[in-house]
């Protein structure tokens, strides 16, 4: 086994942290020339450059920002046991990564996030969207503590997941008054044809709505397919067209954008689930999740 020697990388951290060798000379008290020798020597181990001038200061290459990465985690971790060893007053906040499916509208993933923020003692969440299948390689790694999706983990993915439930919520379709007027009527047989603005089809709902439409024999005008719900109900809000929403924001759409419901339709339901590496969740901020999520953000679903 390769020991890593820390005194080298602590060195590279901190001039990358701090902008330049000189920089980092003051912080750590060391001459300049000292600093210098350490980084060629971390740079020989590693076996390629770590750092790039741009202009005055030192900038990482593409390893270099890896590393930097994998360092800024170490320290971290480090600053975080001495505080718990020595039981400061004022101790780091719980840190939380959290993946998000970018298909995932974004009301959802606040419902869902949200009470994290009301937990006793701070927390700082991370926040990262990405598609399920980058999200999922992160998670492996563990750059991720949880990711959240619309979708579960498939048997044959080749990593180790699990898949926790967090709740079910129907179909809504909604518009603008005029709209909502228009079409309440009869539905869903009212939707035949008409102007409908639809997530992409690599989203589980979306799947799970053309093969209702197929059932019932419906053939909506599709105007748009959007992979930002946030985008698509722009376009709603302009009147471009009926769209599909879960039951569980109708009241936020209701509210903040005034759309009105023209039909629910209780055999389309959309899942939502937190992916975890570990069979059983341990972190208190993703339990926490998944406490609010089944007693509060599905409980009426």
């Amino acid at each position: 086994m390769e020991w890593l020697n820390y005194h080298h990388l602590y060195y590279f951290w901190t001039v990358v942290r701090t902008g330049g060798i000189t920089a980092a000379g003051k912080e750590l008290r060391l001459a300049p020339p000292t600093i210098s020798a350490q980084l060629r020597q971390f740079e020989d181990y590693i076996g390629e450059p770590l750092l790039t001038r741009t202009g005055r200061h030192l900038a990482p290459t593409e390893t270099g920002r890896a590393i930097f990465g994998y360092a800024d985690e170490i320290f971290s971790l480090g600053r975080e046991m001495m505080d718990s060893v020595r039981q400061s007053p004022v101790s780091r906040p719980m840190r939380l990564v959290i993946g998000i499916d970018d298909v995932l509208p974004k009301t959802v993933s606040y419902r869902l996030i949200e009470p994290i923020l009301k937990l006793r003692g701070s927390v700082r969440i991370l926040c990262r969207e990405a598609s399920l299948e980058r999200l999922i390689a992160e998670l492996a790694i563990h750059e991720l503590d949880v990711v959240l999706s619309d979708a579960p983990v498939g048997p044959t993915v080749s990593v180790r997941a699990f898949n926790h439930l967090l709740g079910e919520s129907p179909v809504v379709f909604m518009g603008t008054a005029r709209l909502a007027k228009s079409h309440r009527r009869n539905f869903p047989k009212s939707l035949h044809g008409v102007p409908m603005l639809l997530p992409t089809n690599d989203t589980a709902i979306r799947r799970s709505l053309d093969q209702w439409f197929e059932e019932i024999g419906i053939r909506p005008a599709i105007v748009g397919e959007f992979e930002d719900y946030a985008l698509l109900r722009e376009f709603a809000r302009g009147g471009n067209g009926i769209f599909p929403a879960f039951a569980v924001l109708e009241e936020n759409l209701r509210r903040r954008d005034a759309f009105q419901r023209i039909g629910r339709v209780p055999e389309v339901r959309g899942k939502f689930y937190a992916i975890s590496a570990e069979r059983k969740l341990r972190h208190p901020a993703v339990m926490t999740i998944c406490e609010a999520a089944r007693k509060s953000v599905f409980r009426a679903e």
